[in-house]
Protein backbone atom coordinates (compact mmCIF):
# COMPACT_ATOMS: atom_id res chain seq x y z
CA UNK A 1 0.00 0.00 0.00
CA UNK A 2 1.24 3.91 -0.79
CA UNK A 3 0.22 6.81 0.06
CA UNK A 4 -0.54 9.79 -2.34
CA UNK A 5 -0.75 13.17 -1.63
CA UNK A 6 -2.47 13.79 -5.33
CA UNK A 7 -6.29 14.19 -4.71
CA UNK A 8 -9.38 15.10 -7.24
CA UNK A 9 -9.60 18.79 -7.81
CA UNK A 10 -12.97 19.12 -5.52
CA UNK A 11 -10.96 17.94 -2.55
CA UNK A 12 -7.82 20.17 -2.02
CA UNK A 13 -9.60 23.37 -0.70
CA UNK A 14 -9.05 23.68 3.56
CA UNK A 15 -6.30 23.05 3.19
CA UNK A 16 -5.38 19.59 1.71
CA UNK A 17 -8.08 18.72 4.48
CA UNK A 18 -7.96 14.64 2.74
CA UNK A 19 -5.55 12.56 1.98
CA UNK A 20 -5.64 9.30 0.02
CA UNK A 21 -4.22 6.25 -0.18
CA UNK A 22 -4.68 3.27 -2.69
CA UNK A 23 -4.84 -0.34 -1.58
CA UNK A 24 -4.20 -2.34 -4.79
CA UNK A 25 -5.72 -0.97 -8.63
CA UNK A 26 -7.69 -4.39 -8.80
CA UNK A 27 -9.82 -3.23 -5.11
CA UNK A 28 -11.39 -0.07 -6.75
CA UNK A 29 -12.18 1.14 -3.12
CA UNK A 30 -10.83 4.74 -2.18
CA UNK A 31 -9.24 5.44 1.30
CA UNK A 32 -8.91 8.79 2.53
CA UNK A 33 -7.68 10.48 5.91
CA UNK A 34 -8.73 13.76 7.52
CA UNK A 35 -7.90 16.16 10.31
CA UNK A 36 -10.22 16.32 12.91
CA UNK A 37 -8.84 19.66 14.36
CA UNK A 38 -9.24 22.04 11.39
CA UNK A 39 -9.94 25.80 13.10
CA UNK A 40 -12.76 27.24 14.71
CA UNK A 41 -14.42 28.41 11.83
CA UNK A 42 -13.59 25.17 10.17
CA UNK A 43 -15.48 23.63 12.59
CA UNK A 44 -18.80 26.12 12.35
CA UNK A 45 -18.78 26.15 8.89
CA UNK A 46 -19.04 21.87 8.84
CA UNK A 47 -21.53 22.02 11.40
CA UNK A 48 -23.53 23.60 8.91
CA UNK A 49 -24.17 20.67 6.68
CA UNK A 50 -25.15 18.36 9.20
CA UNK A 51 -28.74 16.69 9.78
CA UNK A 52 -30.28 18.15 12.75
CA UNK A 53 -30.50 14.68 14.62
CA UNK A 54 -26.31 14.73 14.24
CA UNK A 55 -26.51 18.41 15.95
CA UNK A 56 -28.69 17.14 18.59
CA UNK A 57 -26.20 14.38 18.74
CA UNK A 58 -23.43 16.32 18.95
CA UNK A 59 -24.78 19.23 21.57
CA UNK A 60 -25.26 15.69 24.28
CA UNK A 61 -21.11 15.59 24.05
CA UNK A 62 -19.24 16.36 27.57
CA UNK A 63 -16.71 17.01 25.85
CA UNK A 64 -16.11 19.78 23.67
CA UNK A 65 -13.26 17.76 21.78
CA UNK A 66 -15.29 15.05 21.46
CA UNK A 67 -18.41 17.20 20.04
CA UNK A 68 -15.54 18.85 17.30
CA UNK A 69 -14.29 15.85 16.78
CA UNK A 70 -17.85 13.75 15.61
CA UNK A 71 -18.87 17.12 13.67
CA UNK A 72 -15.65 17.51 11.59
CA UNK A 73 -15.97 14.06 10.84
CA UNK A 74 -19.99 13.45 9.98
CA UNK A 75 -19.35 16.63 7.95
CA UNK A 76 -16.17 15.48 6.14
CA UNK A 77 -18.00 11.97 5.26
CA UNK A 78 -21.18 14.09 3.90
CA UNK A 79 -18.60 16.13 1.23
CA UNK A 80 -17.31 12.98 0.23
CA UNK A 81 -20.55 11.08 -0.27
CA UNK A 82 -22.12 14.29 -1.37
CA UNK A 83 -18.77 15.11 -4.10
CA UNK A 84 -19.48 11.44 -5.63
CA UNK A 85 -23.32 11.49 -5.49
CA UNK A 86 -23.57 14.82 -7.12
CA UNK A 87 -25.76 15.88 -4.65
CA UNK A 88 -25.08 18.85 -1.41
CA UNK A 89 -23.36 17.21 1.25
CA UNK A 90 -26.23 18.38 3.68
CA UNK A 91 -28.73 16.60 1.43
CA UNK A 92 -27.13 13.08 1.74
CA UNK A 93 -29.36 10.45 3.33
CA UNK A 94 -27.72 8.18 5.76
CA UNK A 95 -29.27 5.31 7.70
CA UNK A 96 -27.76 2.74 10.05
CA UNK A 97 -27.93 -0.96 9.79
CA UNK A 98 -29.42 -3.79 12.13
CA UNK A 99 -25.95 -3.77 13.66
CA UNK A 100 -24.84 0.28 13.44
CA UNK A 101 -23.43 -0.23 10.17
CA UNK A 102 -24.00 3.25 8.45
CA UNK A 103 -25.07 3.47 4.76
CA UNK A 104 -26.75 5.53 2.15
CA UNK A 105 -30.78 5.55 2.54
CA UNK A 106 -32.14 2.92 -0.14
CA UNK A 107 -28.68 1.43 -1.27
CA UNK A 108 -28.25 -1.70 -3.10
CA UNK A 109 -26.87 -3.12 -6.11
CA UNK A 110 -23.56 -1.92 -7.28
CA UNK A 111 -24.45 1.69 -5.53
CA UNK A 112 -21.47 3.34 -3.12
CA UNK A 113 -20.77 1.50 0.26
CA UNK A 114 -18.55 3.05 2.67
CA UNK A 115 -16.96 2.87 6.58
CA UNK A 116 -15.07 4.99 8.74
CA UNK A 117 -13.05 5.19 11.87
CA UNK A 118 -11.52 7.59 13.81
CA UNK A 119 -8.86 7.15 16.26
CA UNK A 120 -7.48 10.90 18.56
CA UNK A 121 -7.57 13.71 15.90
CA UNK A 122 -7.50 11.42 12.73
CA UNK A 123 -10.08 9.82 10.78
CA UNK A 124 -9.77 7.30 8.00
CA UNK A 125 -12.69 6.75 5.38
CA UNK A 126 -12.93 3.66 2.59
CA UNK A 127 -15.66 3.59 -0.14
CA UNK A 128 -16.67 1.77 -2.69
CA UNK A 129 -18.88 0.91 -5.66
CA UNK A 130 -20.93 -2.37 -4.99
CA UNK A 131 -18.53 -3.93 -2.71
CA UNK A 132 -18.84 -4.18 1.18
CA UNK A 133 -16.45 -2.35 2.92
CA UNK A 134 -14.41 -2.00 6.63
CA UNK A 135 -11.94 0.14 8.04
CA UNK A 136 -10.37 0.47 11.40
CA UNK A 137 -7.55 2.96 12.51
CA UNK A 138 -5.87 3.06 16.31
CA UNK A 139 -3.64 5.21 17.51
CA UNK A 140 -0.29 2.76 18.62
CA UNK A 141 -0.26 2.98 22.13
CA UNK A 142 1.93 1.22 24.53
CA UNK A 143 -0.74 -0.96 26.88
CA UNK A 144 0.68 -1.94 30.46
CA UNK A 145 1.53 -5.71 30.05
CA UNK A 146 -2.16 -7.15 31.88
CA UNK A 147 -4.48 -5.43 30.05
CA UNK A 148 -3.15 -6.07 26.94
CA UNK A 149 -2.50 -9.62 27.72
CA UNK A 150 -6.20 -9.70 29.25
CA UNK A 151 -7.73 -8.26 25.99
CA UNK A 152 -5.86 -10.51 23.83
CA UNK A 153 -6.49 -13.46 25.57
CA UNK A 154 -10.45 -11.95 25.37
CA UNK A 155 -11.33 -11.35 21.78
CA UNK A 156 -7.87 -12.66 19.78
CA UNK A 157 -8.32 -16.17 18.71
CA UNK A 158 -6.20 -19.25 20.06
CA UNK A 159 -3.90 -18.90 16.82
CA UNK A 160 -3.23 -15.02 17.24
CA UNK A 161 -2.94 -14.85 21.07
CA UNK A 162 -0.19 -17.67 20.32
CA UNK A 163 1.37 -15.52 17.65
CA UNK A 164 1.07 -13.01 19.30
CA UNK A 165 2.47 -13.87 22.44
CA UNK A 166 5.76 -15.19 20.52
CA UNK A 167 6.44 -11.62 20.03
CA UNK A 168 8.94 -9.52 21.33
CA UNK A 169 8.54 -7.45 23.80
CA UNK A 170 9.18 -4.46 21.69
CA UNK A 171 6.67 -5.52 18.76
CA UNK A 172 4.23 -6.33 21.24
CA UNK A 173 2.45 -3.07 20.37
CA UNK A 174 2.30 -3.02 17.13
CA UNK A 175 1.22 -6.61 16.98
CA UNK A 176 -1.60 -5.70 19.11
CA UNK A 177 -3.20 -3.02 17.56
CA UNK A 178 -2.38 -4.64 13.69
CA UNK A 179 -4.41 -7.66 15.08
CA UNK A 180 -6.79 -5.56 16.71
CA UNK A 181 -7.94 -3.19 13.62
CA UNK A 182 -7.14 -6.18 11.17
CA UNK A 183 -10.57 -7.79 13.02
CA UNK A 184 -12.45 -5.05 13.14
CA UNK A 185 -12.21 -3.49 9.66
CA UNK A 186 -13.40 -7.14 8.88
CA UNK A 187 -16.30 -7.75 11.08
CA UNK A 188 -17.42 -3.95 10.40
CA UNK A 189 -17.18 -5.39 6.67
CA UNK A 190 -19.97 -8.03 7.31
CA UNK A 191 -21.94 -5.37 9.04
CA UNK A 192 -22.01 -7.75 12.62
CA UNK A 193 -20.11 -5.39 14.45
CA UNK A 194 -18.62 -7.00 17.70
CA UNK A 195 -21.72 -8.95 17.51
CA UNK A 196 -19.72 -11.51 15.21
CA UNK A 197 -17.64 -14.00 17.48
CA UNK A 198 -13.98 -13.12 17.47
CA UNK A 199 -12.67 -16.37 17.72
CA UNK A 200 -14.56 -17.63 14.59
CA UNK A 201 -11.58 -16.24 12.13
CA UNK A 202 -7.64 -15.80 12.21
CA UNK A 203 -5.76 -12.60 10.98
CA UNK A 204 -1.92 -12.04 10.58
CA UNK A 205 -0.57 -9.78 13.39
CA UNK A 206 3.26 -10.25 12.47
CA UNK A 207 4.83 -6.83 12.45
CA UNK A 208 6.19 -7.28 8.39
CA UNK A 209 4.57 -10.01 7.46
CA UNK A 210 1.71 -9.37 4.73
CA UNK A 211 -1.99 -8.91 6.55
CA UNK A 212 -4.51 -12.06 5.44
CA UNK A 213 -7.43 -13.21 6.84
CA UNK A 214 -5.68 -16.94 7.33
CA UNK A 215 -9.00 -19.16 8.71
CA UNK A 216 -12.94 -18.30 8.19
CA UNK A 217 -15.48 -20.53 9.99
CA UNK A 218 -17.65 -21.11 7.70
CA UNK A 219 -20.79 -21.50 9.72
CA UNK A 220 -19.77 -18.39 11.94
CA UNK A 221 -22.41 -15.67 10.51
CA UNK A 222 -24.11 -14.06 7.56
CA UNK A 223 -21.49 -12.69 4.61
CA UNK A 224 -18.17 -15.53 5.40
CA UNK A 225 -18.77 -17.11 2.29
CA UNK A 226 -17.43 -14.38 0.08
CA UNK A 227 -14.77 -13.90 -0.50
CA UNK A 228 -12.58 -10.91 1.09
CA UNK A 229 -9.42 -8.62 0.87
CA UNK A 230 -7.70 -7.48 3.74
CA UNK A 231 -4.98 -4.95 4.05
CA UNK A 232 -2.79 -3.12 6.47
CA UNK A 233 -1.17 0.35 6.32
CA UNK A 234 -0.04 3.46 8.26
CA UNK A 235 -2.26 6.37 7.50
CA UNK A 236 0.15 8.41 9.43
CA UNK A 237 3.04 8.11 12.16
CA UNK A 238 2.33 6.37 14.80
CA UNK A 239 -1.06 4.78 13.90
CA UNK A 240 -1.93 1.66 11.99
CA UNK A 241 -5.33 1.25 10.19
CA UNK A 242 -6.95 -1.88 8.12
CA UNK A 243 -9.09 -2.31 5.72
CA UNK A 244 -11.05 -5.58 4.60
CA UNK A 245 -13.08 -5.28 1.38
CA UNK A 246 -15.35 -8.09 -0.47
CA UNK A 247 -14.18 -9.37 -3.75
CA UNK A 248 -15.92 -9.03 -6.79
Amino acid sequence: MRTESVLPSRERTAGERFRSATVAPDDAIEILMVSLAPQPAAVRALASLLSQPERERAARFASGRDARRFIVRRARLRQLLGARLGVRPESVELVRGARGKPALANSGGDSLRFNLSHSEDLAVYALSSGREVGVDVEAIRPLPPPDADAIAACFFSRREYAAYRALDACDRPLGFFQCWTRKEAFIKALGEGLSHPLDSFDVSLAPGAPAELLRIEPSSGPGVERGWRLASFSPAPGFVAAVAVERR
